[in-house]
């Protein structure tokens, strides 16, 4: 049976106030909030991730939050088959879903589809992981290029998760991804989807970003690095990536002081905001500002009553 019906989706770059918004909806709208952040899904990663804390769950229902190990490695595919059915079930609950997130990625991938591509192989990515391990990152990048020239062209050497994917795919299909992700794709259900995207101005974001970080470190971030380093895992898996984790494992290692580790992770968020904001901007359906039978659509650049009188219009259509 195809999945129908009123699916929210609240997007925008870290620290625009999405989360606040998601909640506030939840409690108005007897909605349930479902994590779209790449980040967010991993449960040794609370206050790094910025994941609602024991106030906000308390005040709506949420999902997705914390379900996986950092040993595991999320993806798109991952992601959407659960978020459908947490939208599935919130339905059948008279709920109404609510994704919240920045993994702009993701939800591209929950409304649009995925290509057709093979699931993992793990016989082929041991070999690849091997081959990739003995020559390095630009011999194993050239070696692709000449399986996948299109693939190859479009990541660089260091890029060892995409590459060691690709090589992996035509060892275990003889099919080169690229031709894999050129088949059409398919969503998979008939969702109606209501986009409301939060987009501060620069310096506001900016503001808020560095002021979130410092109270971060005052929540324990730095213990939390430290618990995450003392798990030994594989630095190839994604929970590596965590925003200000990378800084802090510098400071626990005496490689740099706090200060230092501070000033770079909130520079590193800034940058990521600003790809964010980039890649929202001209990535449909983000970018299409019309309505259409699917895609509703509006951004505001700051959460007030005034704004929350027009976004549940726009989540909730007369008729």
């Amino acid at each position: 049976m195809t999945l129908t019906g009123a699916v929210a989706v609240l997007y925008g770059p870290t620290a625009s106030g999405k989360s606040d918004l998601a909640v506030t909806l939840a409690q108005r709208l007897n909605g349930v909030v479902i994590n779209a952040d790449s980040l967010q899904v991993y449960a040794e990663l609370e206050i790094l991730t910025a994941r609602p804390d024991a106030a906000a769950m308390a005040r709506a229902p949420h999902r997705l939050f914390g379900v996986l190990s950092a040993a595991q490695a999320c993806s798109a595919a991952w992601w959407r088959d659960a978020a459908l059915d947490e939208i599935a079930a919130a339905h059948a609950a008279g709920k109404h879903p609510i994704l919240v997130g920045g993994t702009g990625l993701y939800l591209k991938t929950l409304m649009e589809g995925l290509s057709p591509v093979p699931a993992a192989n793990e016989e082929a990515r041991a070999r690849a992981t091997a081959l990739y391990s003995e020559v390095g990152g630009d011999a194993f990048r050239a070696a692709l290029a000449e399986r996948d020239p299109v693939i190859a062209a479009r990541l660089k050497s260091g890029d060892r998760q995409r590459l060691i994917r690709a090589w992996e795919v035509i060892e275990s299909t003889g099919t080169p991804l690229s031709e894999w992700q050129a088949l059409p794709k398919e969503p998979g259900h008939d969702l109606d989807f209501s986009l409301i995207g939060l987009m501060p101005p620069r310096d506001v974001l900016y503001a808020r970003i560095d002021a979130r970080f410092d109270a971060m470190l005052k929540h324990g971030a730095l213990d939390e690095a430290a618990r995450f380093e003392a798990l030994g895992l594989s630095p190839t898996l994604p929970a590596n990536k965590a925003l200000g984790l990378p800084e802090l494992r510098r400071h626990l290692k005496g490689e740099i002081g706090l200060d230092e580790a501070t000033r770079l992770a909130q520079q590193m968020s800034r940058n990521y905001a600003k790809r964010q904001v980039t890649w929202f901007r001209h990535q449909r359906p983000f970018a299409k500002k019309s309505d259409g039978r699917h895609i509703r659509h509006a951004e505001f650049g700051e959460l007030s009553e005034r704004n929350l009188a027009e976004i549940i219009p726009i989540i909730l259509p007369a008729g």
